[in-house]
């Protein structure tokens, strides 16, 4: 028998973020706050001992004010007790609700030889309001990469149409992309990004906005942005509400790439105006394999005024001729179309709505504050034996942290170009220490370096803990010295 999640949750509060919650989030902002503010008086304010002591210790004493939920939450998973997984960009785990829930779901198929012929619409209706969006903008899709090629290959593109975008991008991105430069003749126009801590959300605005002033002064079409928040590579939160900006300003569509959005963060996309952002649905989200979320603007708000891109489905069973609206009423059910591609398999989809609704009872504020905030005491545990600079994701700007954590952990610092000895770093945290740890290592672009440096990457979620972190840091620690 699975365990009910409803004996977490305040039944008042169920769908919403618990009444405690609110005075974490602003502790935790409160933090990371005073870290950015130190930042702005330049490099001899964040050389304080104390100062990243006392900051350290705040964020120890905001987890554990609340560990003995984050445990019982931690029981509400299968995971092997003999790890800790801190990979979860690349894989989540589903918790013990959805498992049941898939087994039984499948077994039922099998003995009444059941189809899947559907559009989920009673499924989407049931996730959306998570999302913030409305059920004909919520579409469930096989993950990320497949999002993105929806979007990307779905709209009416012109030989010379120009797509802003990083050079940070994943291949479910990127892939795409090259699909539309090779049959539509579009261009691509790539900002090198920074890492490290020294970032704001504003060199963001500035980056993207002087690169399309720059292409339109040299007579380019720029037609769409296209970034990911957080990237991959580093986890840095690229500052959407802001680029959104960037974008109306310049009329631009705009594609998100957000895998790790869903299940991590706590976002309102119908607030933030995006016209496609493409989650996984197996990473933060917890998931089965093969599913994902796909936010599609299907309506005008006053959060995006511009008009709705001319898109067309890639990857349907269903659809008909219609035009898309030109006011706040949707014309057709667009997600209905995506979602709609011959015979589903409803229990994988199910597994999904399942641990979605999970999220939702637990209250998707209280888990982006707590992932948040186990990102931020691991960043300054980093930052208090490595060295700020040895981090490749911001810590102290609130805009731009996420629960991924990218870092470079060799006494030679050269070594972070050794993708080999990475590697080992990586096996070796798992097979040399108990609890082994599953992190893993991933290839960044860095202005100005050589080649790429293969830092480590560790993703912090609700099943880990302050005690977790600690022995995390400490095999690092221990596996570096080891390693020379």
């Amino acid at each position: 028998m699975h365990q009910d999640t409803t004996a977490l949750i305040d039944t008042n509060t169920a769908g919403k973020a618990p009444a405690h919650w609110g005075q974490n989030r602003r502790d935790f902002l409160r933090i990371l706050g005073s870290g950015a503010l130190a930042a702005t008086l330049g490099p001899l304010a964040g050389c304080s001992d104390g100062h990243a002591a006392s900051r350290t210790e705040e964020l120890r004493n905001l987890l554990l004010a609340d560990e003995g939920f984050w445990r019982d939450v931690n029981a509400m998973f299968t995971l092997n007790p003999a790890k800790r997984f801190m990979n979860i960009g690349t894989a989540g785990s589903m918790p013990k609700v959805a498992l049941d829930l898939f087994d039984t779901e499948n077994r039922a198929k099998a003995i009444e030889s059941g189809n899947g012929y559907t559009n989920l619409l009673a499924e989407r209706t049931q996730v959306a309001p998570g999302f913030g969006v409305d059920p004909d903008e919520l579409a469930f899709s096989a993950n990320t990469s497949s999002g993105m090629c929806h979007a990307i290959l779905g709209l009416q593109w012109n030989p010379g149409d120009v797509v802003v975008t990083t050079n940070h991008e994943h291949g479910g991105g990127e892939t795409p992309l090259a699909i539309a430069v090779a049959r539509y003749g579009i261009e691509v126009s790539r900002i090198p990004l920074p890492v490290g801590n020294a970032q704001s959300a504003q060199l963001y605005v500035s980056l993207f906005d002087q690169r399309i002033r720059e292409l339109r002064t040299q007579g380019k079409r720029v037609r769409a942005m296209m970034f990911s928040a957080p990237t991959y590579k580093t986890g840095t939160m690229l500052p959407i509400a802001e680029l959104m900006e960037v974008a109306k300003r310049h009329e631009l569509i705009s594609i998100v790439d957000g895998a790790h959005l869903p299940g991590m963060m706590a976002y309102n996309y119908a607030e933030l105006g995006m016209d496609f952002m493409s989650g996984a649905g197996h990473k933060w989200q917890c998931g089965p394999g093969s599913t994902g979320i796909l936010i599609v603007r299907n309506k005008i708000r006053a959060s995006n005024p511009l008009p709705l891109p001319a898109w067309y489905p890639i990857h349907t069973s269903s659809w008909t001729p219609r035009a898309r609206t030109t006011n706040g009423t949707a014309t057709w059910d667009v997600a209905a179309t995506i979602t709609s591609c011959g015979s589903l398999h409803t229990p994988m989809f199910h597994g999904l709505v399942s641990s979605c609704g999970m999220w939702d009872q637990i209250g998707r504020k209280k888990i982006e504050t707590y992932d948040l905030t186990l990102s931020a005491y691991l960043k300054e545990r980093i930052a208090e034996i490595w060295g700020v600079d040895r981090l490749y994701s911001p810590k102290d700007d609130p805009k731009l942290v996420s629960a991924v954590t990218s870092f470079n952990p060799f006494n030679n610092a050269n070594d972070v170009m050794n993708s080999a000895k990475s590697g080992e770093f990586v096996a070796r945290m798992l097979s040399d220490y108990s609890p082994g740890f599953v992190i893993r290592n991933v290839n960044v672009p860095v202005i100005g370096a050589p080649s790429d440096h293969y830092v480590i990457r560790i993703s912090t979620h609700l099943w880990s803990s302050v005690d977790d972190i600690d022995k995390l840091v400490a095999a690092m620690d221990d596996l570096r010295r080891k390693m020379g």
